[in-house]
C-alpha cells in the first residue's frame, strides 16, 4: 500500500472504546486500523459502545447483587508463596490505560503528557491516603497492540505499535520509577506471537503485561463485533513464556493482567495453572452504575477466583464514579491492581 493510502485507510479508523455493562451482550466496541508498526489515527464519529438491542441485567439486579453480605465468606484459592521482589500483594498498582496517539482509549491519552502524569500522582495518593497499610505504585497501561475492524497487511485484525511509541512511554514511567503494563489484543491473531514480541520490553523489571480477551477472536471474525475470549490454554502459554523469560533473564516476578467482564470471556479458568514467577490478576472491565459493576465483580472475580483481583474505573462513563474508598469498603476480594481509563 502506498503512504498516502496508508494515511487515508488510517485516518478513517475508529479506535476501541469500553465494554458497557448496560448494554450487554451487545457488541463491544469499534474498531481500529490495522497494520503493524502502524499509528492508531485520530477517531471519527461519537466514542462509546455501540448499544444494539440486546438488554443486560436490570439495576434492580445488579443492586441486589452487589451487596457482599448476600454472599458466602469469601474464601481465596490456593496459590504459590510470592517469591522475592513480588509485587502483590504487598502493593497496589494505580494505572492509568489508553495509548498516547488516541484521546478515545482513555486517560493515558486524552490530555498532555504532564498534566497526565501528575493527575495520576495525585490519583496514586488518594489512594493510598484511602489504604495506608499498602503502598501504591503508580503505573501507566499501554495498549500495545491495538484490535482493529480491518484486516491489514498481517490480515489479523490487529496493529502492533512501533517500537518507538512503546519505549516513549516507558520512558515517562521510568522517569519517575513507576510501572508499565503492555496490554495485548490479539484480534485474529494468536497470544504466543503477541506475548513473544513484547518480551523483550520486559527486560525492565517494572515493565509487565496483559490480555484483553474482548478482542481475542478467531479467525473470521471482526473484532468489535462480538465479545471474543481468552482460553486457560492460552493464559497458561503466556504464563510459561513470561515465566521462562523471567528465569532466563533472571528478572523479579512479573505481573500479568487478564481484563474481563462476562463469563465466556474467560474459559475453563479451573484450568489455570499458577506460576510463582507470574502473578495473575483478574481485572473486571466495563463501565456502568455502582451497581452494575459491584455485581459484574462479584459473579466473575469473587465467585470465579484465580489469584489476584483488579477493578477498572473509567472517567466518563462510570455514572458516578466511585472513590477509592467506596472500592475497598464495599469489593471482596480487595483489588491489588487499579485501572483508570
Amino acid at each position: 500500500m502506498s503512504r498516502p493510502a496508508r494515511l487515508a485507510a488510517l485516518a478513517a479508523a475508529l479506535l476501541l472504546g469500553a465494554p458497557d455493562l448496560s448494554a450487554l451482550p451487545a457488541p463491544q466496541g469499534s474498531a481500529a486500523q490495522d497494520g503493524d508498526s502502524a499509528h492508531p489515527a485520530k477517531p471519527q464519529g461519537k466514542g462509546g459502545k455501540a448499544k444494539g438491542k440486546a438488554k443486560g441485567p436490570r439495576k434492580a439486579k445488579a443492586t441486589r447483587a452487589a451487596e457482599p453480605d448476600s454472599e458466602p465468606p469469601y474464601v481465596p484459592p490456593p496459590m504459590p508463596t510470592p517469591l522475592p521482589g513480588s509485587l502483590l500483594p504487598g502493593h497496589r498498582i494505580v494505572t492509568y490505560y489508553g495509548n498516547p496517539l488516541s484521546k478515545r482509549m482513555g486517560i493515558l491519552g486524552e490530555i498532555e503528557v504532564d498534566q497526565m502524569l501528575a493527575r495520576l500522582e495525585k490519583t496514586a495518593a488518594e489512594w493510598q491516603a484511602a489504604d495506608t497499610t499498602t503502598k501504591v505504585l503508580p503505573g501507566l497501561e499501554l495498549v500495545a497492540t491495538v484490535a482493529s475492524d480491518q484486516p491489514g497487511p498481517s490480515g489479523l485484525y490487529r496493529t502492533r505499535m512501533r517500537d518507538t511509541l512503546i519505549q516513549r512511554v516507558i520512558g515517562w514511567a521510568e522517569r519517575k520509577k513507576w510501572q508499565v503494563i503492555l496490554d495485548i489484543q490479539v484480534g485474529n491473531g494468536d497470544v504466543k506471537a503477541e506475548v513473544e514480541r513484547l518480551l523483550p520490553f520486559l527486560d525492565k523489571p517494572y515493565v509487565h503485561l496483559a490480555l484483553d480477551p474482548e478482542f481475542d477472536l478467531p479467525k473470521g471474525i471482526v473484532p468489535g463485533k462480538k465479545i471474543g475470549s481468552t482460553d486457560a490454554s492460552d493464559i497458561n502459554l503466556a504464563i510459561q513464556l513470561i515465566g521462562d523469560y523471567v528465569t532466563a533473564h533472571k528478572l523479579p516476578p512479573k505481573v500479568l493482567l487478564v481484563h474481563r467482564f462476562t463469563g465466556p470471556m474467560v474459559t475453563h479458568y479451573k484450568q489455570i495453572k499458577l506460576d510463582a514467577r507470574v502473578q495473575l490478576v483478574m481485572v473486571m472491565d466495563g463501565f456502568g452504575s455502582p451497581s452494575l459493576k459491584l455485581g459484574s465483580y462479584k459473579r466473575h472475580i469473587r465467585r470465579e477466583p484465580v489469584q489476584y483481583a483488579g477493578f477498572k474505573l473509567f472517567y466518563k462513563n462510570d455514572k458516578p464514579i466511585m472513590s477509592p474508598a467506596e472500592v475497598l469498603r464495599r469489593l471482596v476480594p480487595i483489588p491489588y491492581v487499579i485501572i483508570y481509563q
